[in-house]
């Protein structure tokens, strides 16, 4: 069987990247993520994230375990914004503390 594939998209732009590449925040929807490696997925996501950048998460709970993890392992490194809170999705924007 053949598992779903991992939607990452772009949002909104942000202001301020001066790489040249699509400077839009990365969405990073891991419902068809399976559970035994959906927080390893969220943490290779948010080791990309570069100081005073964002990354907009899709989960399908409020994922307070998840945060609390990252907050473990980063001490205050993210704060995280509710954009949306069920029942359907929770969006959460985590946005890494500017260098």
């Amino acid at each position: 069987m053949a598992a779903e594939p991992i939607e990452i998209r772009t949002a909104a732009p942000h202001s301020g990247c001066t790489c040249g590449q699509d400077a839009g925040i990365p969405v990073l929807d891991v419902r068809p993520v399976p559970h035994a490696i959906r927080h390893a997925t969220v943490f290779g996501a948010l080791g990309a994230i570069a100081p005073g950048f964002a990354l907009d998460l899709v989960a399908p709970h409020n994922p307070l375990p998840l945060l609390a993890q990252i907050e473990q392992r980063e001490p205050g490194a993210f704060t995280v914004e509710y954009l949306e809170e069920g029942p359907e999705a929770w969006r959460l924007r985590l946005t890494r503390a500017a260098a």
